[in-house]
């Protein structure tokens, strides 16, 4: 096994300076620590710095100012060859001339491992990957798939101090991906495998990591386990981002009462939370807030809920989406059961105040995580 070590990215920037244009901050002040064997996940949206970070970490892109320590060793002025890190390529950058089993111990082979370890370790991994039965093919050969398999074996088998993975799973189909998923956790986490992915897909961010990095625009939104990124987001953005179908959000403000008032877009009254007075002092009498509740908190058919109507219905095979209009306001709600509701009909919806959140409607700031009061009324 390697030499087990964490990783810090301490203030990480990354400019571009395309040639006749202006200079491209793609990586804004980044500052992440994980621990040793943690799995940390990279998750944004294209182009929001996520894999010119891992770049960086690898030290195929340059470091424009900042630090990055493996351990207590600064490795950004290093070459990638002396960085421990172990890299899963996302265009896989196979050895053609070679077989898939020599593609996936070569690393171990130039590190003049015993031949037994090395065969033991590449069988290990291919069958964990599902790739044991095209172990003597070569890669012109194998299908886009296997062939990220097989990078992805190559960076695991060799249990480095630091492993990259780049977006490792984007070309295996669904039902392979799940199981997939959950072999590669363990093996990380048997092997104390400090390890750093990078995702566009938040449900493989959740099942994979034990900490997230949102980042968008090249700015570390929020760093967090899975859980509080759902029920305690930093802002807007990761409210809105994290989650399917997306958090709800609405226009609010608070009113004497103490009553938070949530507006429809055109500008009239959709419905009232009222407030305590503990929750009420920490706000501002006529500010203006962003108020949110995802959609499977929302409490459907209850007697005392406030009346909503249905603009559609939708069953997903194993969930309910139901799209409401509520005091001309838009929201959508989850159920894990059919329910008779037909366009046009109503509802009855309860919104439960200690689930919604409060960001500032400025900065988009959270505020508040849950605002414990008395149930909504219309």
């Amino acid at each position: 096994m390697g030499v087990m070590s964490g990783l810090a990215l301490d203030r990480l920037c990354k400019i571009y300076h395309p040639r006749g244009k202006a200079p491209v901050l793609a990586v804004d002040k980044v500052d992440l620590a994980a621990g040793q064997g943690e799995i940390v996940g990279l998750l944004g949206s294209s182009g929001c710095g996520k894999t010119s970070t891992l770049r960086m970490i690898a030290g195929f892109e340059d470091v424009s100012e900042g630090a990055i320590r493996s351990g207590d060793k600064p490795i950004h002025t290093l070459p990638p060859k002396d960085r421990g890190v172990a890299m899963a390529f996302e265009g896989y950058a196979l050895y053609p001339p070679l077989t898939i089993r020599d593609n996936i111990g070569f690393a171990l082979l130039r590190e003049r491992r015993p031949r037994d370890e090395v065969a033991k370790r590449v069988a290990e991994v291919a069958g964990l990957l599902e790739i044991a039965d095209i172990l003597e093919r070569y890669p012109p050969t194998i299908s886009a798939g296997q062939a990220q398999r097989t990078s992805l074996a190559r960076a695991l088998v060799r249990r480095a101090p630091i492993t990259l993975l780049d977006e490792p799973m984007s070309q295996l189909e669904p039902q392979l991906r799940a199981i997939l998923r959950a072999r590669i956790k363990d093996y990380l986490i048997a092997h104390r495998m400090t390890t750093v992915f990078v995702t566009h897909d938040q449900t493989e961010a959740i099942a994979l990591a034990d900490r997230i990095a949102v980042m968008e625009q090249g700015v570390l939104q929020q760093y967090a386990p899975p859980a509080s990124l759902k029920e305690e987001p930093a802002n807007l953005f990761v409210a809105s981002f994290i989650g399917e179908p997306p958090m709800n959000v609405v226009e609010a403000r608070l009113v004497d009462g103490p009553v938070l008032e949530a507006l429809a877009p055109d500008g009239s009254m959709a419905f009232r939370v009222p407030l305590p007075a503990s929750t009420a002092m920490a706000l501002a009498q006529g500010d203006r807030f962003k108020l949110g509740i995802r959609p499977h908190r929302i409490r459907l058919g209850e007697p005392q809920g406030l009346s909503a109507t249905v603009l559609s219905n939708q069953w997903l095979g194993d969930q309910l989406h139901l799209a409401l209009d509520l005091g001309n306001s838009f929201l959508v709600a989850v159920a894990h059961r059919r329910i008779d509701a037909p366009v046009g009909s109503n509802v009855a919806v309860t919104l439960p105040p200690a689930a919604m959140h409060l960001f500032d409607a400025e900065s988009g700031n959270a505020v508040l995580h849950g605002l414990h009061a008395r149930e909504a009324v219309a």
